[in-house]
């Protein structure tokens, strides 16, 4: 097994926190481009938002089939072909023709992102000390989280100043360094045992996660959190370009440098759940994005600002604690366990970050936050203790 302080471990660190940058930053980059997708496309926020929602969609349902693949082929293979495949269909969205093609594109890109997700943290459990694995873990997620600032910052910058197209092209770019940087440091897998992807394997697998009442409520919370957070960073921008407030893309794209704050939590909540435990971690970090929430009702600009900034450090901290505790209770069938617990996730971005659209055409941005506080308050009540 792989422990801290051996060289294996940071160059295993280095892989994830790679695959981490490039799967937020291939996935979200389109999140600051939404008003621009509505006006260019002719689409209200709602039509606009599926440019997002139609990839976490495919997402969250292919997770499930690329666990059984990454099963049969490997977590390596897997994981860089996944990334490899990701990059181009990114660069060829920028290309897009019409709407339909772009969201053709975004799909497909739901479909080979799913070999990142769930592998990674398989990968994780099995290859690295249990000591050595929160760590890793946080800083996938962490890696995550600055994928996420910079996909939304290169995109937002890129599109102001050379348009849509080239900021899609610039973050395919991005994604095939960071393939590379996969490929080269990543350790083969020394402990990964090749089953069968046959369906009754997998489905037997999958029933036995779901009987576990912990799983459950990790499941359920996972689609809770990431629902509330994305649902936030989609229609955030809608309010802020529009009056009172007015701001350029790339302002708006510079308030996504929030994102910093979820790289230190996602590191330090994976050690603060093992020491205070991990239900009250979960706990405090909820209730963080509930005050965040409650900034973002303000008008001024710099309590708006504040607030998304602490929704983002309590969604980060929350999920670094739930994804690691899924994988180290999915015990042999960890790979399907983070499968489901990923599905519920990018589930809960396409679902909730849909009605979101609706809420924000009927109310604007009280009617979103209402939708979001209660994806919270939920999590609140359902996250394990």
């Amino acid at each position: 097994m792989i422990r801290r302080g051996e060289p294996a471990f940071w160059r295993t660190n280095l892989a994830l926190f790679a695959a981490g940058l490039a799967t937020f930053a291939l996935l979200y980059a389109v999140q600051p481009l939404l008003p621009v997708f509505a006006q260019v496309f002719g689409r209200g926020a709602a039509g606009a938002s599926l440019v997002l929602s139609v990839t976490t969609a495919c997402l969250a349902v292919c997770l499930l089939a690329a666990s059984a693949v990454a099963d049969a082929l490997g977590r390596k293979p897997v994981m860089v072909a996944a990334m490899l495949s990701s990059a181009l269909l990114c660069m060829a969205c920028g290309a897009a023709p019409t709407y339909p093609t772009l969201l053709l594109l975004r799909a497909l890109m739901g479909v080979t992102l799913s070999g990142l997700p769930a592998v990674a943290m398989a990968y994780t459990a099995e290859e690295m000390a249990p000591s050595a694995a929160s760590l890793a873990i946080g800083l996938y997620i962490g890696g995550s989280a600055i994928g996420g600032m910079t996909g939304r910052l290169l995109a937002a910058a890129l599109a102001d100043a050379l348009g849509w197209r080239t900021a899609l092209a610039a973050i395919g770019v991005l994604g095939m360094f960071c393939a590379l940087a996969l490929f080269l440091f990543l350790p083969a897998s020394r402990h990964f045992i090749r089953q069968s992807p046959r369906p009754a394997r997998i489905a037997a697998a999958m029933a036995g996660q779901a009987r576990l009442g912990l799983q459950r409520r990790l499941f359920a919370l996972g689609f809770l959190l990431m629902g509330a957070f994305v649902t936030t960073y989609n229609y955030v921008g809608f309010r802020l370009l529009a009056p009172p407030y007015t701001l350029r893309q790339a302002t708006v794209g510079l308030i996504f440098s929030v994102y910093l704050v979820g790289v230190v939590s996602s590191t330090l909540m994976g050690g603060a759940g093992r020491k205070f435990g991990r239900g009250r971690v979960i706990g405090a970090n909820l209730a963080l994005m509930a005050a965040g929430l409650g900034l973002t009702l303000a008008s001024p600009l710099w309590l708006i600002v504040a607030g998304v900034a602490a929704i983002t450090a309590g969604f980060f901290g929350a999920h670094a604690v739930a994804s690691a505790w899924v994988a180290e209770a999915g015990g042999a069938t960890r790979a399907q366990a983070s499968a489901m617990y990923l599905f519920c996730y990018y589930a809960g971005s396409s679902v909730v970050g849909s009605l979101g659209g609706l809420a924000w055409s009927h109310a604007a941005w009280p009617g979103t936050a209402a939708l979001i506080f209660l994806c919270i308050t939920s999590g609140l009540v359902i996250a394990p203790r």
